[in-house]
């Protein structure tokens, strides 16, 4: 079946009256504008699309490259993985060039990319945080969801998180830790675990919690890398007992891991409110603790628009929300939609 029929049966099942679950993201979704008048093309051989994306989506992009490239002979998909904040810093700041931008935080868009670098994105999957271990990992027989934090307060092992300054799985990570405080109902976790081994702080007002981590200098038991995947390997090798990643993660690398309460591990919207309790200064600003949601844009500065639009589309057609889920992050059906969304997305999209 060519690109364009896919996209054609899309639009007849849309206008059929199909309906779907209309997902929201606890609150923070904002309005969709007017759809802008933008026809896509399917992809022409010897074209170049460039996808730069958040680190935890490694392996269902690579899976969506083979399909892409498989069904548009001759277009070369170029992935470009990187912490979310990293990369679209990258962009706005360094000019560098992008067909399509998939964070692992949509906020990233509208709050660093809109309206000078994007006009629109859509929102894709879901995910929540775990704590990693393997079968090697100190006290692996003692952790469970009620213990892991007094595991990571011991003094003989090594735990890690990804820098939360450039990746989200690293501010989302400790933002879990502080919701533990919360869940527990014991308001010296993140102390023990964090602060007494780092120079990252939470402050406290009117109900609030904020954790500075601009300059999170870890030590002792504690360390941090710059993106959540580079924990896998020293996961793997023995160089660390626990680290902090996407669930999806750790299903894709067999990684053994807590399954935290709905209350911490930022996978609910019934605790939308709850977790906004919680934000973080980091240097890519100041983040809120939400459900977590992937979200994707063409930037404004892509070198090849209409391969990038024509990715998307696969990405939030069925073909991508099959890769998605079978790699453990469930998608959104259908993907959210907001700002000028290009026609070609719209029969894919519901917007709010």
């Amino acid at each position: 079946m060519t690109f364009s029929t896919v996209l054609i049966l899309c639009a007849a099942i849309f206008l059929c009256g199909c309906t779907t679950t209309q997902q929201t993201d606890g609150g923070n979704q904002t309005p969709a504008e007017t759809t802008a008048p933008v026809e896509t093309t399917a992809a022409a051989a010897g074209q170049v699309i460039t996808v730069y994306h958040a680190g935890s989506l490694a392996a269902p992009f690579e899976e969506l490259e083979k399909q892409y490239e498989t069904a548009h002979p001759g277009v070369d998909v170029r992935l470009v993985p990187g912490g979310s904040t990293k990369l679209v810093k990258d962009i706005t700041d360094l000019g560098k060039s992008a067909d399509v931008f998939a964070s692992a935080d949509y906020t990233l868009i509208p709050k660093l990319m809109m309206p000078g670098s994007a006009d629109w994105y859509v929102t894709f999957a879901k995910n929540q945080i775990v704590l990693c271990y393997t079968n090697k990992s100190k006290y692996a027989g003692e952790i469970s969801a009620d213990t892991w934090y007094t595991i990571l307060e011991k003094p003989d092992i090594a735990w890690a998180c990804s820098d939360p300054n450039i990746d989200p799985c690293g501010y989302r990570s400790l933002m879990a830790i502080q919701l533990a405080e919360q869940h527990y109902g014991n308001d010296t976790i993140f102390d023990r675990v964090v602060s007494e081994h780092s120079n990252i702080t939470v402050t406290e007002e009117n109900g609030t919690y904020t954790i500075l981590a601009t300059s999170p200098e870890p030590k002792d038991t504690f360390q941090i890398r710059p993106k959540s995947v580079e924990l896998v390997q020293m996961l793997q090798n023995g160089g660390l007992d626990y680290a902090w990643e996407y669930r999806s993660v750790a299903a894709q690398n067999g990684l053994n891991f807590v399954e935290l309460p709905e209350a911490i591990d930022l996978s609910s919207v019934t605790y939308a409110d709850d977790y906004a309790k919680v934000t973080i200064e980091t240097a890519g600003g100041l983040m809120t603790a939400k459900p977590i949601v992937y979200g994707a844009t063409v930037p404004k500065n892509a070198e090849n628009p209409e391969g990038g639009l024509a990715f998307v589309q696969m990405l939030i057609g069925s073909e991508g929300q099959a890769v998605m889920d079978a790699q453990g992050q469930p998608p959104i059906v259908p993907a959210g939609g907001f700002g000028t969304v290009p026609a070609g997305l719209k029969a894919l999209t519901a917007s709010p």
